[in-house]
């Protein structure tokens, strides 16, 4: 009779590969994730040991995978194909996230710079969406980048980078919910703005917005998680039907700019960089971020059924989806802006805003399609809390987080990680803070989150391309990249290194304590805080998840 037993060391990814074929070969598998020994119960399958509200959507894929990963079933598997691909084309928001945050690419580059800019931003981000589909074939968990990194990282460095790529997705995904919640209070405020002349927006005012924002998504995210797949359908449904009202406004009511000035007329709207080359490159985050979170739904995989080929097509095809939309909505926007300067400087704070009243030329209209636009960011931050509170509970169930047994508890009767959207809520709160001393927050928090993400992507691909190159196996995947494998990891690592480089440059030419980019100290300052952490305590107790990664043995 096979017993399974969990490795102490690191395994190798053919090890791993042998495993998964040989739980496989297991009609129905021991719970080796609960810990079964020796003197378990072995006959107990995987099914018997869950209750029924959990069996529901969990196939013999899904047991196979979690086992051969070492983990306990604790989610419901409520979410199939169509509400996958919503909940991820829901937490990307493309449009609407380019329509609320181009301030930084109209600054410095202009009209072309964000549209160059987003076309190849587009084609650098969809290399490294192809190259993470595989990998959450590979390991469908909720850890995402650390999990895989743990696994394919050389031996000598698994643990640390692991840890590292953990605390990098942590923070960049708890900025990001932080954003979303900031864009919430932002435009609130400047709808009040809009709507009342003698309005003049206060940043603190600002932040309490935000906070009562958060809050509110996250008791959605705690009391209406059961409900999440539905929800997500017509979140996904509103996405796509609200485009075109907005569209179809602007490009019936609003003056058209020539072909020219779009697509040739760089100019560098005060940002003073000597060039304007150099501006546009600086610009071109705001069109990095509006690309990001395809791998949102990878932190998910625990709740989606048959996630190990469902999640690949959900991140590739929400991916495709949202193509045509951005760039229907961009190409729209930039025909329709107008005076530049004048949207820049507008009262609001948002450059949209200025458009959608000029361009029907009245306050109700432009409120009214700024609603939409803030209704649909909600249905963004919900989607994207519940990615961010995923990953943080997988990292620390992995002990990788202070306070690790609190943050990686999942409600016995929710079957929702109600801690880790707790901390969730609270982390957003108090990174809102920094809006009552700077106005630059926005852009500090912006870059701050694409920075990290795209860290924790040069620390995967570059493991799993070294991989590719030395010739080892790597674990079964249903859902595979084939002889191209290599060489587009290699292009996705060579973006991934290029948007982390330029995420850290600041706005304007001309520094002051005001336009500075935080983001940089942000950035270090809690890299150098999970360094401490790390040699002080967690290296301790933290060994990575390619640790329970099964071996099976006669």
């Amino acid at each position: 009779m096979n017993k399974s037993t969990r490795i102490t060391t690191t395994t190798t990814a053919a090890a791993a590969a042998a495993a998964a074929a040989e739980v496989e070969s297991q009609p129905d598998g021991v719970d080796a994730a609960a810990g079964a020994g020796p003197d378990a119960a072995a006959g107990e399958t995987w099914n018997e040991a869950l209750n029924k509200e959990l069996q529901e959507g969990f196939t013999s894929n899904d047991r196979r995978d979690m086992q051969r990963m070492g983990k306990k079933q604790q989610f419901r598997r409520n979410f199939r194909l169509m509400s996958t691909i919503g909940f991820t084309t829901c937490v990307m928001g493309t449009w609407e996230i380019l329509l609320t945050s181009n301030t930084q690419g109209l600054t410095a580059g202009g009209l072309p710079g964000l549209f160059w800019s987003l076309c190849w931003s587009y084609t650098g981000q969809f290399f490294i969406v192809l190259s993470l589909a595989e990998m959450a074939s590979m390991a469908p968990t909720a850890g995402g980048q650390y999990h895989w990194v743990s696994e394919f990282a050389p031996r000598r460095h698994q643990k640390l980078l692991s840890y590292l790529s953990g605390w990098l997705s942590a923070v960049s995904w708890q900025s990001i919910v932080a954003l979303d919640a900031f864009l919430i209070g932002s435009i609130i405020q400047g709808l009040v703005a809009l709507n009342s002349a003698g309005y003049a927006p206060a940043r603190w005012q600002g932040t309490l917005l935000v906070m009562a924002s958060v809050a509110a998504v996250s008791l959605f995210n705690v009391f209406g998680a059961k409900h999440l797949p539905l929800a997500e359908g017509v979140f996904v449904t509103v996405h796509v039907f609200a485009f075109f009202p907005v569209v179809v406004t602007l490009l019936v009511l609003a003056p058209k700019r020539a072909a020219a000035d779009v697509f040739a007329g760089f100019t560098d709207n005060g940002a003073g960089w000597p060039s304007v080359s150099l501006a546009v490159m600086v610009g071109q985050v705001s069109t990095m971020f509006v690309v990001l979170g395809s791998d949102s739904v990878a932190h998910m995989s625990e709740e989606i059924e048959d996630a190990g080929l469902i999640v690949p097509r959900a991140m590739v095809w929400s991916f495709l989806l949202n193509v045509p939309f951005t760039f229907g909505l961009l190409l729209t926007y930039l025909f329709s802006i107008g005076d530049v300067r004048a949207a820049l400087d507008d009262r609001t704070g948002f450059p949209f805003m200025y458009v959608f009243r000029e361009s029907t030329g009245s306050v109700r209209g432009a409120t009214a399609l700024t609603v939409v636009v803030l209704a649909l960011l909600i249905m963004v931050t919900i989607s994207s809390l519940a990615s961010t509170s995923r990953q943080t509970f997988a990292f620390a169930r992995d002990n990788g987080l202070p306070f690790s047994k609190w943050l990686g508890t999942v409600h016995p009767t929710w079957h929702v990680p109600v801690n880790a959207v707790t901390f969730t809520c609270i982390f957003s709160m108090a990174l809102s803070l920094i809006n009552i001393g700077s106005t630059v927050a926005f852009n500090a928090m912006l870059s701050l989150s694409t920075v990290a993400l795209m860290a924790t992507y040069v620390i995967c691909l570059g493991c799993v391309a070294l991989r590719r190159l030395h010739g080892e196996p790597l674990p079964r995947s249903r859902w595979s990249l084939g002889r191209w494998g290599l060489p587009i990891n290699v292009t996705a690592l060579i973006y991934a290194c290029w948007s982390f480089f330029w995420s850290f440059w600041p706005n304007s030419y001309h520094l002051t304590a005001e336009n500075f980019n935080w983001a940089c100290v942000l950035f270090v300052g809690l890299m150098g805080l999970s360094v401490v952490l790390y040699y002080a305590r967690a290296r301790h107790i933290y060994q990575g998840p390619v640790v329970l990664v099964q071996k099976s043995r006669d």
